[in-house]
């Protein structure tokens, strides 16, 4: 990038270089004018101070026109090209084109929805840019806002909350519990009722330092204690706790129907109303209007509306 001396160009009005193109192109101090939308006197104006400034008549009148010098005529050529320069600069959209793009998008996910999105968004975005990579990343909610303002990542989807007015929050759905658990270690009939399912030792995904994890404040809320078997951050290591130990897995339902059959684990409802955070997509404002990562954001949601 070239030096720019900044308070040079800051004490120059840079709208004199209008005023001079105008005059170029319509040699006539009136029709300048009207060019521009301004005064006869204003233009005027504009003319004495260029000359000033230029040390240069710039344009003598020769009958009804005005005629250029030699240092406008040299100047005209570089003018011509800053202005154009200038409106495409102000006027042009970026084009982002994703067949021919190679480029890397960091998504932070909370766990599960990292293994719901991550392979049809995969699917999706190879058979469409092919250039295009994604990269998987763990995100907390205490940790979100800091990854999106570092540029750590580009979107982040999950129990997110939109945060200041530096981020973006698109809601995507209301998120609903089921429980699994291995039928060869606990005898329980499906659906299981309420006293049944308190009564049961129980396993829970957690990314802090509770061991009720995301469940803590909607079992605060409905008024009920659990007794724990254990915690994990990663839904996975909670559904294998439910096939080695007797013990029942909350977890989110689309995880629940997706993956409890293929480990031969039972389902049921929970049979309380916990409140959980919905699952929304959150982004920094300041890439709100930017065409890939508008193009992203478009790929995630139509990923997300065929999940089940």
């Amino acid at each position: 990038m070239s030096s720019i001396d900044h308070f040079n160009l800051w004490s120059f009005d840079l709208n004199l270089l209008i005023a001079f193109d105008a005059l170029m192109r319509e040699r006539s101090v009136t029709r300048a004018a009207a060019r521009l939308k301004i005064q006869q006197p204003a233009m005027s104006h504009n003319l004495k101070t260029l000359r000033l400034l230029f040390d240069d008549e710039l344009f003598v009148r020769v009958g009804q026109v005005m005629r250029p010098t030699a240092r406008a005529l040299t100047l005209s050529a570089s003018v011509n090209q800053i202005l154009e320069q200038a409106q495409t600069a102000i006027t042009a959209r970026e084009v982002f084109r994703p067949e021919v793009e190679r480029r890397t998008f960091a998504i932070g996910f909370s766990s599960e929805m990292e293994v719901l999105l991550m392979p049809g968004l995969t699917a999706r975005v190879q058979s469409a840019a092919p250039g295009i990579n994604l990269l998987a990343r763990p995100a907390q909610p205490a940790q979100v806002h800091r990854l999106l303002d570092e540029g750590e990542i580009d979107l982040a989807i999950g129990c997110f909350e939109s945060g200041s007015e530096r981020y973006r929050r698109r809601l995507l759905f209301e998120q609903s519990l089921m429980s699994c658990f291995n039928p060869q270690l606990l005898d329980l009939p499906t659906p299981i009722d309420r006293p049944t399912w308190l009564a049961q030792r129980h396993a829970l995904v957690s990314q802090n330092a509770s061991i009720r994890g995301c469940l803590d404040w909607a079992l605060q809320a409905a008024g009920v204690e659990l007794e724990m078997a254990m915690a994990a951050p990663e839904f996975l290591t909670v559904l294998s706790a439910a096939m080695q130990t007797p013990v029942l897995a909350t977890l989110p339902a689309r995880i629940v129907r997706r993956y409890a059959p293929l480990l031969s684990l039972a389902v049921s409802p929970v049979p309380l109303e916990l409140r959980v955070m919905p699952i929304a997509m959150v982004w920094p404002t300041h890439t709100d209007s930017d065409p890939a990562s508008e193009w992203l954001r478009q790929q995630a949601t139509a990923v997300l509306a065929e999940v089940d």
